[in-house]
């Protein structure tokens, strides 16, 4: 169930998380290390989906089934940009398409501007804490969302993990 109203989310969100960070589920440090679709090197990101399905595809999609921690949030979000308002998109001048290029990761391998990574920078710049995006991911429909984002640490965005019973710091 999508709970995007007025450019705020409020509900639950999935990750799933290589285990190495799994001690610190908020930090976008991989992100940050690697670079993203919806993030340049040195920008911390947490991507995460609105289905547990839909973030464990997202985390695994090169290659086989790696060894993955998925995590829960309680989240109340904003303000998030929706891409999709092909109208508000195209003010950023992206379109669907572009969003949607297979090509990104292989252009920020080999340092080329990456349009989505522009995007979100412009998002970034216009106050905006994060984006909902449909998934790309092999066998993803038009509605399996995910919620990118950059601000998660504010007044105006609540980010909690959901781990009554301290699983997390056990690993």
């Amino acid at each position: 169930m999508m709970h995007l109203r007025a450019g705020r989310y409020t509900g639950p969100l999935y990750r799933a998380l290589n285990p190495v960070y799994a001690r610190e589920p908020l930090s976008g440090r991989g992100a940050e290390l690697y670079g993203g679709r919806f993030n340049a090197k040195d920008t911390p990101a947490l991507y995460t989906a609105l289905d547990p399905t839909t973030a464990l595809r997202e985390a695994n999609q090169v290659g086989s089934l790696q060894p993955t921690i998925l995590v829960s949030y309680a989240a109340d979000l904003g303000p998030i940009f929706d891409t999709r308002d092909a109208d508000a998109v195209s003010q950023y001048g992206i379109t669907k398409v572009g969003l949607a290029d297979p090509g990104w990761r292989m252009k920020m391998l080999q340092g080329q501007t990456v349009p989505t990574q522009d995007f979100a920078a412009s998002l970034i710049t216009n106050g905006f804490a994060g984006l909902l995006i449909r998934s790309y991911t092999n066998c993803a429909s038009e509605n399996n969302f995910n919620v990118v984002l950059w601000q998660w640490k504010s007044d105006s965005c609540k980010l909690e993990v959901i781990d009554d019973e301290g699983r997390l710091s056990r690993l």
